[in-house]
């Protein structure tokens, strides 16, 4: 059986970009044995036309440590997805299932031995507009990058 502990070693606080302002989320990095749960909550999804969606969204651990960029690129300084061992998508350490948003609200939990909590603090989680196809190199032709949140580590967090 694996077990966690009840707190986070690690989390992010997701904001949605300028064309996705009532994006909100948190993303929670639990240690177990052999690796990590991730538990992601997100609410305020839109489609393109502003409606709640009811679509896939590529979900991803990427290696930049700031969720900034330019105005064109919100979240440029991102990067591309996690991946310290230099492998071919989708067998990035930072490749997770899509969310699936339903009436622009998704959650999810997933287990993954790619990495440790601890390995992806100062990292960044990235909310997609379109699913990943898990073919398309090196990214999975996920889409605009709508939300972002960098990890940091649980004893941050604002009491």
């Amino acid at each position: 059986m694996m077990k966690f502990e009840e707190k986070p070693a690690a989390y992010a606080l997701i904001s949605g970009s300028a064309g996705y302002p009532e994006l909100k989320g948190r993303v929670d990095f639990y240690d177990t044995f052999g690796g990590t749960v991730v538990a992601a909550a997100v609410h305020g999804i839109t489609d393109a036309q502003g409606k709640a969606s009811q679509s896939l969204h590529g979900f991803h651990v990427h290696g930049g440590k700031a969720c900034t960029g330019t105005e064109k690129e919100p979240y440029a300084n991102a990067d591309g997805h996690y991946n310290p061992q230099n492998t071919m998508h989708p067998d990035h350490a930072g490749d997770l299932p899509a969310l699936l948003s339903c009436d622009g609200s998704a959650w999810m939990m997933v287990y993954t031995n790619r990495f440790y909590p601890e390995e992806v603090i100062g990292k960044t989680v990235i909310l997609h507009g379109k699913p990943d196809d898990f073919h398309t190199q090196p990214s999975g032709n996920s889409g605009e990058m709508i939300a972002c949140g960098q990890i940091v580590p649980w004893e941050t967090q604002e009491k």
